[in-house]
C-alpha cells in the first residue's frame, strides 16, 4: 500500500457518491472546503480614492472661487459706475456740483441746504426732455445719455 499525500483522506480514495446524489463536502472522496471568511456577508468598504482626485476637486473649487469673486467685483464696479441720475428715484433730492451749462447732479439729503432740486418724475430709456412738459410742477428738465441707459429727470427747485 502506498502512502497518500499529506492532507488527504486515505480511505476516501476512489469512492464515488451514490448515483443521482450530488457530491457534498464531507463525504468520502469529496475534498473539504475551507471555512468561509469570518466577515462573510459584511459590506466591503469602497476602495480609497486616489490622491489625484482631491487635487482635481481643489483646483475646481479654486477656479470656481476666482470666477465668483470676479463676478462680484464686476457688479460692484458697475453699481459704482452708475451716475446719480440713473440711481435716483422720484422724491429724491439733487445738488448740482457742475455748472448751468455742464451740470453734475449728485444725490443730496432733502433736509440739507445742499439740496437744490427734487425729482418729481423720472423717465428711463429716453433722452426726450419734452416728456417733462406734461409733468405738473416741472421747472427744470435734465437728461443724461450714455452709460448703461438714457435718463430724463423732471425737477423742481427746492
Amino acid at each position: 500500500m502506498t502512502t497518500p499525500p499529506q492532507g488527504q483522506n486515505p480511505y476516501g480514495q476512489g469512492v464515488q457518491p451514490h448515483p443521482g446524489q450530488p457530491a457534498q463536502p464531507g463525504q468520502p472522496g469529496v475534498p473539504q472546503q475551507p471555512y468561509p471568511p469570518y466577515n462573510q456577508g459584511a459590506p466591503v468598504p469602497p476602495p480609497a480614492a486616489p490622491s489625484g482626485g482631491r487635487r482635481v476637486s481643489k483646483v475646481v473649487l479654486r477656479i470656481g472661487a476666482v470666477i465668483v469673486i470676479g463676478i462680484i467685483i464686476a457688479v460692484v464696479k458697475w453699481q459704482l459706475g452708475k451716475s446719480d441720475a440713473e440711481t435716483t428715484a422720484v422724491g429724491d433730492c439733487l445738488h448740482n456740483k457742475g455748472t448751468q451749462s455742464q451740470p453734475d447732479l449728485k444725490n443730496a439729503d432733502c433736509s440739507s441746504s445742499d439740496a437744490e432740486f427734487e425729482v418729481i418724475e423720472k423717465f428711463d430709456n429716453t433722452s426726450s426732455v419734452s416728456k417733462c412738459e406734461t409733468v405738473k410742477g416741472t421747472e427744470v428738465s435734465y437728461y443724461q445719455t450714455g452709460g448703461s441707459h438714457d435718463v430724463v429727470l423732471c425737477l423742481k427747485t427746492k
